[in-house]
């Protein structure tokens, strides 16, 4: 049973009584949509769909990103890099009670990012991050939203990958500053970044005790992808290897760094000292691919080494030519 009330404010308070569901209240302009809303509700409350959406038109986006980085962004692998963008995202969408937010408001944030020059890939993981903060918010802590407006959302091209590769005398010059630098492993990393295909994440997580140098093999127990991988070492590898000093009390191999922005910044200091322009560390993993390929594996061969998962992630690192392709074709019996 819905009661309104004139309060001297000169707004309608209707508060609605149903066995069974907690008193609900809310505060409108005018009787006409005191009474609209009434109607509403108790219809909901008598078909039995009615979800009481008060905490969700309470809460705001900034409340439940607090929460998110509290518990959430802890267990993921990328933690500093996800916090980041969802202090971003805190930035542009924390004012908006959540119940409000809608999906003009991301559209809208989509194409001023992309207005600003910003990457497909760098919105797409901010469309993402949001999807998934309002998923959270749903499933697991019961904030009544009728949807995840995020989903709705249209998402940009994914723009075409990097295809940066060392030229000419790139890779010595690389070299030489690693071991010139004051990092006595950066020279080491970059080398088994180019033997192995690593990933930087991997690299920093390498163990000794899951390196068997009889073998020629290394054991990546959590990959980017979430599986294990044992990737094969090349001669060159495991001399690499066999000539890293070990830390006391420390099984990593690369004990120098305990994050990714802690070699960034060594990696930076130390390619301002070349002449080298435009280069990641990431490119190394795109080289290493390349190469494998050169080398004559094929792509099974190179997924298992790399840890690709289909066809289309590693077809940019084949670098196939038509003309390659017709003398096989001649060359077959």
């Amino acid at each position: 049973m819905a009661t309104i009330t004139k309060i001297p404010s000169g707004t309608f308070k209707v508060q609605i009584r149903k066995v069974g569901i907690p008193a609900i209240t809310k505060t409108c302009k005018t009787k006409t949509d005191a009474q609209k809303w009434a109607r509403l509700i108790e219809s909901e409350m008598d078909r039995g769909i009615f979800i009481n959406r008060q905490e969700a038109d309470r809460v705001t986006v900034a409340e439940l990103i607090d929460r998110y980085i509290q518990e959430v962004t802890p267990l993921k692998r990328s933690a500093i890099k996800d916090k980041q963008r969802m202090l971003y995202l805190k930035k542009q969408f924390g004012h908006y009670v959540v119940s409000q937010l809608q999906s003009k408001h991301i559209a809208a944030h989509r194409d001023k990012r992309l207005a600003e020059g910003k990457q497909g890939s760098t919105v797409i993981k901010e469309i993402g991050s949001m999807s998934h903060l309002l998923d959270i918010s749903i499933k697991d802590w019961g904030i009544p939203l009728i949807n995840n407006v995020a989903t709705l959302v249209r998402k940009p091209k994914q723009s075409r990958g990097r295809d940066r590769r060392l030229v000419e005398d790139e890779e010595h010059m690389l070299l030489q500053a690693a071991k010139n630098s004051k990092s006595p492993l950066l020279a080491p990393m970059i080398l088994l970044a180019l033997e192995t295909g690593m990933r930087l994440g991997e690299l920093l997580s390498l163990d000794w005790n899951n390196i068997d140098l009889k073998k020629q093999t290394a054991l990546l127990p959590i990959t980017k992808n979430g599986d294990s991988r044992t990737v094969p070492l090349s001669k060159k590898a495991i001399e690499t290897l066999k000539g890293i000093p070990r830390k006391l009390n420390d099984s990593r191999v690369f004990w120098t760094w305990l994050r990714a922005d802690s070699f960034e910044n060594a990696w930076r200091r130390m390619l301002n000292k070349t002449t080298i322009q435009n280069l990641r560390f990431h490119d190394l993993r795109h080289e290493a691919c390349s190469r494998f390929f050169e080398r004559g594996f094929n792509i099974m061969e190179t997924a298992h080494i790399s840890g690709h998962k289909t066809l289309q992630q590693l077809k940019r690192y084949t670098h196939l030519k038509a003309e390659d392709i017709v003398i096989k074709m001649n060359a077959q019996k």
